[in-house]
Parts: C-alpha cells; structure tokens; sequence
C-alpha cells in the first residue's frame, strides 16, 4: 500500500509538473504572439525630403499626423527652408545618403523632367508603374480620364519615375502679373499703363509724387523678387520686346527653335529695363531679395511704401487676409505693348513639368507601398483639400446651402474657413507641399464670395484679374511641360540647360545693374553662350519638339 500511495503521489507531481510547464508554454506563446503583433502593427519608419515653410513644423503638423495614423507610418523628416532649396535639393542626392522619397513644392522648386530620366536611368529613382496599378486606384483613374496628366508624367522608356503637380488653375497659367497700387493712381490722377513707356512715366508719379502723402521720397515704384515663379521683374518688362517664358528661354516661329536671350530685341529690352533701373523706378532688391523680404516692403510698418509688385497674386507681398489694410489697393496691369510685341507667359494650365514626388531605391518595398497609398489618398478631393487648405472644421468646411462655387454650375463641395483676426498660422496643412491633382472638378468647387475683396474672394478676384492676361501668349511656343528629352540627351541637356540659364539670369541683372555694358560686353556674352553650348541646345530642343510634334499628330 505505502509503495502504491508513493507512486501514485509521483504520478500526481509528475501530472502537475506537465500542468506548469503547459501552462508557462502556453503564456510564453502567447507572449510571443503579443510581441509579433505588436511588431506588426508598429508604424512603418519612412524617410521624406520636404521644403518647410517659416511657421510651419512637418513634425507636429496635423495633417503629417492625420497620414501617420491614416496609413501607420513615421515620418523621419529631412527639411529645408524654401531660401536656397534647389542647391539643398542636389546636395542631397550628390552625396549619396538620399532618403526614401522627396515630397516637394513645386513653386519653389522640384526634379526637372531632365533630372527625372537622368536619376530614373541611374536607378536612383523607383519606376511607379506597378505600384500605381497595384495599389493608387485614384491615380490610375485620373491618368485615364486626364490623358495628358500621364504624358506629363511618363519618361520616354515608358517609365513613371516621379509624379508632377497638376493643376487646373486658370490664374496660375499666367503667373508673371504687375499689380499696381490703384489707390496712388486715384490719388495722382492716373490710369493703368498699357505701354512700357506709360509704365515709365507712372513709376517716376510714384517716385516723385509723394503718392503716400508723408512729404518723404520713401516711395519704391516697383519691386519683386528673385524665386522663379512669377515674382521676377524681367519676364513682364521683357516680354514687351521678345517672348520670355523665364525657364528655357526659347522661341518658336514656323516650327524653328531659336534663343531669345541673344537676340537684338533681347538686348533692347534690357536696355529699357536699365533706364528704368538707373533712374531708381525698379527697387535693387528685386533683383536679390527672397519673398520675406519682397512681402516686408509691402507691409511696410510705417506707411505704405510700394507702388508696384510682379507676383502671380498679390498676397506673395501683402497682406490678403483678415483685417488687412492694403490687400485690395493693388490691381492688376494687363501685358505692356512694347516697340516689338505684347506678350505673357504662359503654362497651360498651370502645369509644372518634371516631377515633386519621387520614390528612391532607399525605399523598402513596405515603404513604397505606403508612399504611393498616401500620394493616392492626395489625388482624392478630400485628401487634397486635407492636404493643401488643412483640417475640416478649422480650416475649411462643407458648404452651406445656397453657397456658390467659383463655377456656378459646379456643386459646392468645400469652403474655407475665415482665421480670426490676428489669429496665427495653424500647422495643420501641407500647403503647396501638398498640391498634387486638382482637376476643375476640385478647384472650382470650392465656394467663393461674391465680393473680390473679402478673403474668401480671393479666387474669384484672380480669376477675373487673368482674363486681363488671356490671348496675350505667343500663337507658338515651346511646350516645355509635355516635352521629353530622351534618356541619350537628357543628362547633357540638364548641364547645358542649367548652365546657359544661369548665364543668361546672370548677365542679365549685371547688363541692368551696370556691371556690364551693353555695348562693349555684348558681343563677348553672345560668345560665352555659344561656349556653353547654346547651339547644341537649341538644337537638341529642336529635335524633341519636332518628335511631339510628331507624336501629338499621330495620336
């Protein structure tokens, strides 16, 4: 008995030991599954290059946020600010720790189409074909329905390297706009110019007319700034004289390819732009300063000091908003007739060729996956509106009944919302960081008041203020947005490109400012643009204009 009861007691601890050690096998199991779930639902680490607005924080801004919890990411942000973003932007990539996409707003600067096959060829750039097919049904469908969205954004080997910002913004077709400060006009009993030379005898009213009535010679006839897109001085005076579309700087007549900026009239607008300049009608800081800068002599603490600006709106340099006190003085100046022609820039619809989302081969291929999902999500109306304006119920809202869009015969499906006076900036949005497709259906959807004036006008003031500016583009010109280099020429053309525009915007301001002269140094800067290579480009250009020429009439 005593031997049985002692085995059966053995059998007893054996049979709870086993119990335990299922038990602790179980919890460690489950233990494990907690830890792989928890490893599987952590947010996705993705590195992002982006330009950073002053007052605005990518890190905390909502909607980084809204996309991180939409789409279980983290954002590792490599910011710059907008001053100096294109050397910053190719520093990035020169030194080879690039990182895993590069969002970009492309009004300040983004990949050219040339940089877009060149790092495409190299591998540098992932293609998004597949991607787009696979998991960007937004995408897809507006390629579709907008066959030159995907023109514009395929490389001639057929790849999508990169996607480029589409929007249908009829005031942003013609950015390069003069507005002028009509208050000063009214004052001086004057009207709005419409030659180069009534332009001259309204900028020296301005300068010597006391227009701001404080018996001081404070006043600044004209000024801009020196960002690429709308804001220079020199496209609006010089297209009075030959066409300047301030980016390739090439003209088309009966299908030839040419360089305006060696041209005879070329030179003579330049020596209308220095008479203007030499007798202190143009402020030196149009020729040096950045936006900051440009907007602080429009919201001059003192006094109202500036009586004309170059911007494609006028809030680049004041102040449109809530309880502003000079937004509305400025109108806009219709192209100026000068001795030779009456042109405006142009681009159609305000599209910016080459490419401000790309995805590179540091991606892994779950960071790919979400990146194309969020540029999908910001080709939805409410992802943009998300994007560009900000956060529903702060920022805009849904449209009350009987509210009109900027189309009356489009629905109303957005309106903003009017920040409080004195109210600061909210970090809610990505601004032009986040414009990626608006087709009218979007932008024209959005509620506008009546009153051009108020700030929730403002579209609607623009959009009559660039009818001024409709059917002033030459009948030809080089369609720089929907034409491809091919992967052969493409590096070649990015260097010869670069270096030819930086002579030309170069010798341009010191033709204007004095440094050089445009009649002994002439000649020689003709000479240097030959040297670097300006021939071979104008004839590479030729070649690509000729193959779209081509392939726009067999479509």
């Amino acid at each position: 008995m005593k031997g049985g009861m002692a085995l059966n007691n053995l059998i007893r601890i054996g049979l709870a030991l086993l119990s335990a050690c299922a038990v602790l096998l179980v919890l460690s199991a489950c233990d494990a599954t907690d830890r792989q779930g928890a490893e599987t639902n952590k947010p996705l680490r993705i590195s992002v290059f982006a330009q950073q607005d002053t007052g605005q924080n990518l890190k905390t801004n909502e909607f980084s946020r809204l996309l991180e919890q939409k789409f279980n990411v983290s954002f590792d942000w490599k910011t710059i600010p907008y001053e100096g973003a294109k050397e910053k932007r190719q520093i990035s990539l020169a030194n080879g720790h690039y990182p895993d996409s590069y969002i970009l707003t492309s009004y300040i600067d983004q990949f050219s189409q040339a940089d877009v096959v060149r790092y495409g060829k190299q591998g540098i750039f992932y293609p998004l074909n597949d991607l787009i097919d696979q998991y960007a049904p937004h995408i897809k469908a507006a390629f579709e329905k907008e066959p030159e969205l995907r023109a514009l954004n395929t490389a001639p080997d057929g790849n999508i390297y990169g996607l480029g910002a589409f929007s249908d913004c009829f005031h942003c077709s013609y950015p390069y706009k003069l507005w002028m400060n009509d208050k000063w006009l009214k004052k001086l009993g004057l009207d709005l110019p419409k030659t180069t030379e009534q332009l001259r005898e309204v900028l020296r009213a301005f300068k010597y007319g006391d227009p701001n009535g404080n018996g001081l010679p404070d006043e600044i006839p004209l000024s801009g700034s020196t960002e690429e897109f709308g804001v220079r001085v020199l496209p609006y005076l010089m297209n009075g004289f030959v066409y300047d579309d301030d980016r390739t700087y090439l003209n088309v007549a009966d299908g030839k390819i040419s360089l305006a900026a060696e041209k005879p009239e070329w030179r003579e607008g330049l020596k209308y732009v220095k008479s203007l300049y030499d007798e202190g009608l143009i402020d030196i800081g149009a020729f040096t300063q950045n936006a900051d800068a440009f907007q602080k002599l429009g919201e001059n603490a003192e006094t109202q000091i500036l009586g004309a600006g170059m911007a494609m709106h006028p809030a680049i340099f004041v102040n449109t908003g809530p309880g502003n006190k000079r937004g509305s003085d400025y109108a806009p100046v219709p192209p100026l007739q000068g001795p030779h022609a009456s042109y405006t820039v142009f681009y159609p619809s305000g599209i910016m060729p080459g490419a401000k989302f790309v995805i590179t081969d540091k991606a892994s291929p779950e960071a790919r996956v979400a990146l194309i999902r969020i540029a999908d999500y910001l080709y939805t109306p409410e992802g943009q509106a998300n994007g560009e304006i900000g956060k529903e119920g702060i920022d805009w809202r849904r449209p009350d009944q009987g509210e009109q869009a900027l189309d009356p015969e489009i629905p109303a499906q957005f309106a903003s919302i009017t920040p409080k006076e004195g109210e600061p900036p909210h970090n809610t949005r990505w601004s032009g960081m986040g414009h990626f497709y608006m087709p009218k259906s979007y932008r024209n959807s959005w509620v506008q008041d009546m009153d051009i004036f108020s700030p929730n006008g403002y579209e609607r003031r623009l959009f009559q203020a660039t009818k001024r500016y409709v059917g002033h583009e030459p009948k030809e010109y080089f369609p720089m947005w929907s034409v491809w280099i091919d992967g052969e020429n493409a590096d070649e053309v990015s260097i010869l490109q670069s270096n030819i525009k930086n002579e030309i915007d170069q010798s341009a301001m010191e033709f204007i400012t004095g440094q050089l002269d445009l009649e002994k140094d002439w000649q020689s800067y003709v000479e240097r643009l030959k040297s670097l290579g300006s021939d071979r480009y104008v004839g590479i250009m030729q070649q690509a204009y000729n193959q779209w020429l081509t392939d726009k009439n067999t479509k």
